[in-house]
């Protein structure tokens, strides 16, 4: 409890997080209980990884826990749910954007640049599903499972699957937003609903570069994010992709750049002024790189035995074109 303390005072002293808390409304017509006392202990239930609410209530009943929270009582499981169900999410956006603006004004973000840029990493994460259960904000597909009977039978799947907008570097990681997925949309009209919030909120300059997977390579999506100002780094998987035959036909024509690190070895190949398949977007710059490293495999049989090890072998990662939608972004 000393240690949690501590990590409050911190967070006191550093980012005024309990005014921040106190701000948090939700929509409960009478409380008893006032909303700021929910919403400390289920922060300090999070930094803690409580794994359920009911341990978290177990965790609420300990006198130190009382006291930083300012409630004399154990918070009850049920009523936790109660109020995580009608919380405002703006409110607790506007705590994340907080937090998030201290830790760049105290240069907590700069091991995660590259080059001198900020980049955001956008994806998609599936965090629910189920084959009974749904809700109006479910998303739905269709699956081919075997019966009892070894029949094939069509089902409907529910799941919820979120967008998330998260810095990542070595010493630090922060979600800077989140936007679920709605039914009938992808991740892409998400992504750019989340992004527009984002520029709202954090300002066209609080990070530099948006980088996603293949899902996202497309032309509208790639126009979208430079209207918002943003540089777009993008991988490109799709063989059907034109530009990615082009790239991977003209790199063979170039020296690689070698680069090692330990047992890894990477060459390197940029490709610059290839029309993507959209023309309005303009010419992107391409880059191709394919890894190279020694793997040491065990192989231990029965007991008794000796061991057998493989010798190191040379194997060639597969090659991961990427799209940068900006020329002007270093690579």
């Amino acid at each position: 409890m000393n240690r949690l303390r501590q990590f409050w005072h911190y967070a006191e002293k550093v980012f005024a997080l309990p005014d921040h808390l106190r701000a948090v409304r939700d929509v409960r017509s009478q409380p008893v209980i006032p909303t700021r006392v929910f919403s400390a202990s289920l922060l300090l239930g999070a930094v803690l990884r409580c794994p359920s609410l009911l341990q978290l209530q177990a965790e609420t009943a300990r006198r130190g826990w009382q006291r930083l929270v300012r409630w004399p009582q154990p918070l009850s499981d049920d009523a936790m749910g109660y109020v995580l169900e009608r919380y405002q999410l703006e409110d607790w956006r506007a705590v994340l954007v907080s937090v998030n603006r201290t830790l760049k004004v105290n240069k907590a973000l700069e091991s995660a640049k590259i080059n001198g840029l900020l980049v955001v990493a956008i994806d998609g994460n599936e965090q629910f599903k189920s084959r009974r259960r749904c809700c109006p904000d479910c998303c739905q597909r269709q699956l081919e499972v075997k019966d009892g009977a070894g029949q094939t039978q069509t089902i409907t799947e529910y799941y919820h699957r979120q967008v998330y907008a998260q810095i990542h570097g070595p010493e630090l990681s922060v979600i800077l937003d989140v936007e679920p997925i709605r039914p009938g949309e992808d991740e892409a009209a998400a992504a750019l609903r989340m992004l527009g919030r984002m520029r709202r909120l954090y300002g066209p300059r609080f990070f530099d570069v948006v980088t996603v997977d293949a899902w996202y390579a497309k032309g509208p999506f790639f126009k979208a994010v430079t209207r918002l100002g943003w540089g777009l780094v993008s991988v490109l998987k799709q063989e059907r992709y034109e530009i990615y035959q082009e790239a991977t036909a003209l790199s063979r024509q170039q020296k690689p750049r070698a680069w090692h690190s330990g047992d890894r070895a990477v060459d390197l190949w940029e490709v610059k002024d290839l029309p993507f398949t959209d023309a309005a977007i303009g010419p992107e710059r391409v880059g191709r790189a394919k890894e190279h490293w020694e793997e040491h495999i065990r192989l231990v049989q029965a007991v008794n035995q000796p061991r057998k090890i493989a010798a190191g072998s040379q194997k060639p990662k597969s090659t991961l074109p990427c799209g940068i939608s900006d020329p002007g972004v270093p690579g």
